[in-house]
């Protein structure tokens, strides 16, 4: 018994995602659309091929090109055109939905700015299927994706999210993971709860749980392969009182600069830096 059916479709483009490693999490619609468009682009054409040779969908006479980030600014005029002559086009990205980090982000707009209709079939999400398993706060999370490659970059790009009250979610590659965790224990400090989760429904899923600075040692010990999504607790502001506060300010300010005690009290802390560093001003200006 076959797992899809045939359906008329409207013009436009449609959106779906491969899974992100097990086979069976493609949806009945998505497998419906690859049955029934016009046409078919896909991130990565062998692994669509694949997956529709698993689940028994022809590909027959209709033509499948490859869109990615290497021939978009070529393809995209060929996919518009489709669109313009009224066919029903399927994206396949490759391994989650569409638009993160990826390339068909560029496609979408295109097709919005002329106009063609544009709708997507929900599908395996590895931020989504993290959080899911992660046992970290849901309620609220920040998507940042990639950070910034080089160590300068990347810390300042924490920093700016030191007091998020939200988990943060990262992608990482396995040959950079080890260095961003330690940027990130330095930063966010290394006590902060995370998990590393990584080969998301394969065979050799892994969720690594710890502290930052746990994870950061664990990588270096145990270097970490495959796609990989990094979580990081939300900010906690502990119940400091202000004369503490003060009374560290003070120590600090004794031998470092406004900024620099500010930093060092608001790691020691955990409390809002712009908070530490406006109480470090005033006791700067008190002692003059």
């Amino acid at each position: 018994m076959q797992n899809w059916e045939r359906r008329e479709l409207a013009p436009g483009l449609y959106l779906i995602a491969t899974p992100l490693g097990n086979a069976r999490d493609i949806t009945l619609r998505a497998l419906d659309l690859l049955a029934s468009a016009d046409a078919l682009a896909a991130e990565d054409t062998r692994s669509l091929r694949k997956l529709m040779e698993i689940h028994g969908v022809p590909l027959g006479d209709r033509p499948m090109v490859a869109y990615h980030e290497h021939n978009g600014a070529r393809m995209r005029p060929k996919i518009l055109r489709w669109l313009a002559e009224g066919r029903a086009v399927v994206y396949a990205s490759e391994a989650g939905t569409p638009l993160v980090a990826d390339p068909g982000f560029d496609l979408v707009r295109a097709a919005r700015e002329a106009d063609a209709a544009v709708t997507a079939a929900p599908g395996p999400v590895a931020a989504i299927t993290a959080l899911s398993i992660a046992g970290l706060p849901t309620d609220r999370f920040l998507f940042e994706g990639f950070l910034p490659s080089s160590k300068g970059q990347r810390k300042t790009a924490l920093m700016a999210l030191r007091d998020v009250p939200a988990t943060l979610v990262f992608y990482e590659s396995p040959k950079r993971v080890a260095a961003m965790l330690r940027d990130a224990a330095e930063v966010l400090g290394p006590a902060r709860a995370a998990r590393l989760c990584r080969e998301l429904t394969k065979k050799f899923e892994e969720v690594r749980a710890g502290t930052l600075a746990e994870l950061a040692a664990s990588c270096a010990d145990d270097p970490p392969r495959g796609e990989i999504v990094v979580l990081i607790d939300r900010a906690h502001s502990p119940n400091v009182k202000d004369e503490d506060v003060e009374q560290l300010l003070r120590r600090a300010l004794s031998e470092h600069s406004v900024r620099d005690a500010a930093d060092a009290v608001s790691a020691e802390t955990g409390l809002p830096r712009r908070k530490i560093y406006q109480m470090a001003l005033k006791l700067e200006r008190d002692r003059e």
